[in-house]
């Protein structure tokens, strides 16, 4: 099977969002910016381990909670999830919900752990 229809569908919808890189997210952090990184994968992937610092609410569940979390919509988020497609899914939600500072951690988890940074462990 192909999958061209889902990958012309992110390359749509990544072409409407901002994406951030692993090393420019961390030098963001390093100057004293504090963007809020919300992991959407699934729990069953998030045991595996994740970014210390993430808040988990899964992808299916994110629009219902994220007002629970972020009440300001300009507050800076960096959306992860395994490799960066559903993270891309989520950012177009949120800007459609009206955040206006959100951005997906381009490659992921999978970039996350690739550039050695720290996992933890559920």
């Amino acid at each position: 099977m192909s999958n061209d229809l889902f990958r012309n569908y992110v390359a749509e919808v990544k072409s409407r969002i901002r994406e951030v890189s692993v090393e420019d997210y961390l030098k963001e952090v390093a100057t004293g910016a504090k963007p809020v990184l919300i992991d959407v994968r699934e729990a069953s992937e998030v045991v595996r381990g994740h970014a210390p610092d993430a808040i988990l609410i899964s992808r299916g569940i994110l629009e219902g909670e994220i007002e629970d979390e972020i009440t300001d919509l300009s507050t800076p988020v960096v959306l992860s999830c395994a490799s960066g497609n559903r993270s891309a899914f989520a950012a177009e939600s949120l800007q459609r919900m009206g955040y206006t500072n959100v951005r997906s951690l381009a490659g992921g988890f999978k970039a996350w752990a690739a550039a050695g940074q720290p996992v933890v462990k559920s």
